[in-house]
């Protein structure tokens, strides 16, 4: 019993580095998603990085 436990915290110890890519594609497609439905329902996102527009700078 005692081995048994040990092979399968040894097992899960081995395994999760490779999972953690795994956990960050997930919150990646789900945060991809949220923003995929907000579309629908009329919400916006800008972006705080913009262009000037050429009137403002033949202004300067």
């Amino acid at each position: 019993m005692k081995n048994k436990h040990l092979f399968g915290l040894s097992v899960l110890f081995a395994v999760l580095p490779f999972l953690t890519g795994c956990w960050m594609a997930v919150a990646a497609g789900a945060g991809a998603y949220g923003g995929y439905k907000m579309k629908e329902k009329g919400y916006t996102v800008q972006s705080p990085i913009t262009k000037k527009k050429n009137s403002e700078k033949e202004s300067d």
